[in-house]
């Protein structure tokens, strides 16, 4: 047994006890209603941009309280292809959507990219969603006092309606849709891949929003802000726990139908492995786990890139 195995045998099953409420799935049902019932209201702006033939959009679109997600699309229209796989990406905590040479590997290899912002963080996107508590530090604590008011509700169904805009671009073949993301982009593609069925496959990386009453309680990352909360208001810990749990990758595992392929670092204290192998252990689909062993939060970086590629020719070849 070499070092890695013997580092991740007892992560290999680990499987917690679910904290999924009764009403998990009406939750998410009437989430997913009401964000299909605004209507997405797509813009693109074409870029000049100085690689040939390499067409890039400023796009924007509605999210399920009608902010405007922004976001950057790209074809390679250097294949004159008439579809193109697509590639929707999410970004890390407080990041944006990056600048088009960030993907320019995924437009090399033949797909088309979306990458867009999440709302409230380091890009264009703002919030016009209301709470009616305030919150600490970071915003993985905005609206935890309630599970329709918590920010990553938005958040997920912002992800979704990405998937929209994809899907409904005459480029992009609706059947070949790939999430991808890595720490909290990689808990979004996650999310994406049990709530959405469009997914073929989810490439995550050091993901985020796991156990997260076990981030919580360690201090974890973003998760922090939810300790520091809760410090705040020891008489809502239930509720906030029970808010967490709805949006907590774990509860959603068995729903994934997609194919997986995910990453983890060892030395993670932002993500740690552990946490993330409660969702994974759960997933039912077909799914691979490259390991990093001496690796923090930055993960496999390009060589978890590489791997990425590779993965997506040995599984997709037909589609390149």
């Amino acid at each position: 047994m070499g070092y890695i195995e013997k580092s991740t045998r007892a992560f290999r099953s680990y499987v917690p006890e679910l904290t999924r409420a009764p009403d998990f799935d009406l939750f998410w049902e009437l989430t997913i209603q009401q964000a299909n019932n605004v209507p997405l209201n797509p813009t693109r702006i074409k870029r000049v941009y100085p690689i040939p033939n390499v067409e890039v959009y400023d796009i924007q679109f509605c999210g399920m309280d009608e902010t405007r997600i922004h976001g950057l699309y790209i074809v390679p229209a250097f294949l004159n292809k008439n579809k193109y796989p697509c590639i929707v990406h999410y970004h890390g905590f407080s990041n944006n959507r990056g600048e088009p040479s960030d993907f320019m590997h995924w437009v090399m290899m033949g797909c088309a990219v979306l990458s867009v912002d999440c709302r409230e963080q380091g890009g264009n996107t703002g919030n016009n969603a209301a709470t009616t508590s305030g919150f600490s530090s970071n915003l993985a604590s905005k609206g935890v006092h309630d599970k329709y008011e918590y920010f990553y509700r938005y958040v997920y169904m912002d992800c979704m309606k990405a998937i929209d805009f994809a899907c409904a671009q005459e480029e992009v073949d609706a059947a070949r849709i790939i999430v991808e993301g890595g720490s909290q982009g990689g808990a979004l593609a996650m999310a994406m891949a049990a709530l959405d069925s469009r997914p073929v496959v989810a490439l995550v990386d050091v993901p985020s929003n796991s156990n997260l009453v076990r981030r919580v309680e360690g201090l974890h990352g973003a998760f922090a802000s939810v300790a520091e909360y809760v410090k705040k208001h020891p008489e809502r810990v239930d509720v906030v726990f029970d808010t967490l749990s709805y949006f907590d990758t774990m509860n959603m595992a068995d729903r994934i139908t997609c194919k997986v392929l995910a990453s983890v670092a060892l030395k993670d204290e932002v993500c740690p492995p552990e946490m993330y192998y409660a969702t994974y252990n759960r997933i039912q689909s077909e799914k691979e786990m490259v390991i990093y062993p001496f690796n923090g939060h930055e993960g496999g970086g390009s060589t978890q890139t590489e791997v990425k590629l590779a993965y997506l020719k040995k599984w997709f070849r037909d589609w390149f």
